[in-house]
């Protein structure tokens, strides 16, 4: 079964700075929620997808929540352990429409390292109310990238999740285009790529791989790939894969572009993109492609 893009997760050592970012940079951003292991975060949401903006805030929850140990570990340590080596783009987690069965087929596929996990959090809607928001998620893994973390996600309550006022971006954003990963041997990531993504056809270039899910695309580019598509120089560390870049699609770009003039984002232009590198994004390059309306 193919699975899109459900989220991506941005973790960062100030949670507060992160999210005068995103808003400066045109984005609507959601409250401040909290997970029982001790993790916080924002949420910006596009059209079946959003961005996770994530710290740990109460690291000591991580050894004392029993109820989600494997949360805990394989989500809070985790990103704990990112933020330690800087902030940027740790998680990349794509929609399931049946958990268990996609839990099975990331087992069989070898690349499983969780069985379902569940649990739920208070969420704030657009009005101030409070909601009660579920969710199940599997985690995969690589094993030559210990650094990218990977999961598929179910959520259980999606009609009080999604909510079209925290759609709405001053900025022109619409809709994810695809997450970019770096790698120096993409190749090597052929059948975690499908396994992941569920899609047996993956489309190859003298650069690297990608699969294009029912949401956007995840493709895995040289790092002088990256460089020339996206104007940003990055090093990969060791054999495996890094999270980079996530492409976005903005209804036009001049929006986005007073935005940032106007809150003193930096951006540039690269080819047709418009691009925020690490410098300016808290380690992560957000990569803004022009779309129709």
């Amino acid at each position: 079964m193919s699975r899109g893009l459900d989220h991506i997760v941005h973790a960062v050592r100030d949670l507060d700075t992160a999210a005068d970012f995103y808003r400066r940079a045109g984005f609507t951003v959601g409250a401040r929620n909290r997970h029982p292991w001790g993790t916080h975060n924002h949420i910006v949401q596009l059209a079946g997808f959003f961005i996770e903006i994530l710290n740990v805030a109460e690291p000591h929850l991580l050894d004392r929540d029993d109820e989600h140990r494997d949360l805990a570990r394989l989500f809070g340590v985790f990103n704990r352990d990112a933020i330690a080596r800087g902030d940027g783009f740790s998680t990349l987690i794509l929609e399931s429409k049946a958990i268990a069965a996609d839990v099975s087929a990331l087992a069989s596929a070898g690349i499983g390292c969780s069985g379902e996990l569940r649990f739920s959090r208070q969420a704030t809607q657009a009005d101030g109310s409070n909601v009660t928001v579920g969710f199940s998620l599997g985690f995969a893994s690589d094993e030559t990238s210990p650094h990218a973390a990977f999961a598929v996600m179910q959520q259980h309550n999606p009609g009080v999740f999604w909510n079209e006022k925290f759609q709405s971006h001053t900025n022109g954003a619409r809709a994810v285009l695809g997450a970019v990963l770096i790698a120096d041997n993409p190749t090597d990531h052929h059948v975690f790529l499908s396994a992941f993504t569920g899609e047996r056809e993956l489309h190859s270039t003298s650069a690297g791989i990608a699969a294009r899910t029912p949401r956007g695309d995840v493709e895995i580019i040289e790092p002088v790939a990256f460089r020339d598509r996206f104007g940003v120089t990055l090093s990969v560390d060791g054999e495996g894969m890094t999270l980079a870049g996530l492409r976005i699609g903005v209804a036009g770009q001049e929006a986005l572009e007073a935005c940032a003039r106007d809150n003193g984002v930096a951006l540039y232009r690269h080819l047709n993109a418009l691009v925020t590198g690490p410098a300016t994004a808290l380690g992560a390059t957000l990569i803004f492609e022009p779309i129709e309306a």
